[in-house]
């Protein structure tokens, strides 16, 4: 299987093979990322900004960032499977929230 590289913004690069989803690969490789619906595309707390060309985004991030009214100011990582090398910066990491833990396990 194919692997892509990641490199994170203040943060590790590292590689992860095609079609993880880019939550867990974050997560994974140490990196402070919260998901606290557990990757339902519904809390938005998963939020990176992704340096470079996006990977397609499907109808049901779509939904949550058009419903949210933010829709082009960052993507899901949840909904994200890596199909290229990314360079992401995570926006909302759970060390500047007040929660004690990122979130429910995301489904691979």
């Amino acid at each position: 299987m194919a692997t892509h590289r990641i490199a994170v913004t203040d943060g590790p690069s590292f590689e992860v093979e095609s079609g993880v989803k880019l939550v867990n690969a974050l997560e994974e490789n140490g990196v402070d990322v919260s998901h606290r619906c557990g990757g339902l595309a519904r809390c938005t707390t998963c939020r990176v900004a992704i340096d470079g060309d996006e990977p397609p985004m499907a109808e049901a991030e779509r939904a949550c960032l058009e419903e949210d009214g933010v829709l082009g100011q960052f993507r899901l990582s949840c909904q994200i499977p890596v199909t290229s090398d990314l360079n992401v910066d995570v926006l909302m990491p759970v060390s500047t929230q007040s929660w004690e833990n990122p979130g429910p396990m995301v489904a691979p």
